[in-house]
């Protein structure tokens, strides 16, 4: 159920992602196809951070140390565009053209995703 609910709050970063940012197009025709494209580009998106973005930081990590943290934006911006591209090539209607809308748009998903995860709860036990 966890794993459900941060899908569907990145598909909603995603898509308040597509209304603010110049440069990432949600192209599909309807609605239904709209709210697909976006979850499966959350999937993506998530795996994608799932699985690269530790050998990333790992590798990357003299720089996070250099910059104090600010490399996490542009390392979340290139991994945003290569969601795009995936979904590019899945036939998926995302697409984000460049590295400043990549840029944006990760600091777009990220703010979204930050705060409607606020209003979800942590099944953790104490």
């Amino acid at each position: 159920m966890k794993i459900l609910i941060r899908v569907v709050i990145t598909a909603v970063a995603l898509w308040a992602a597509t209304l603010v940012v110049h440069g990432i197009d949600l192209t599909a025709a309807t609605t239904p196809r709209k709210i697909g494209t976006l979850v499966a580009v959350a999937v993506v998106f998530g795996l994608i951070n799932q699985f690269i973005k530790p050998i990333v930081k790992t590798l990357g990590c003299l720089f996070y140390v250099l910059t104090l943290g600010l490399f996490a934006l542009v390392v979340n911006g290139l991994l945003l565009w290569l969601a795009s591209w995936a979904a590019g090539r899945l036939n998926l209607p995302f697409h984000v053209s460049g590295f400043w809308a990549a840029f944006w748009g990760a600091i777009v998903v990220g703010l979204v995703s930050w705060l409607l995860n606020l209003f979800v709860h942590d099944d953790k036990e104490d």
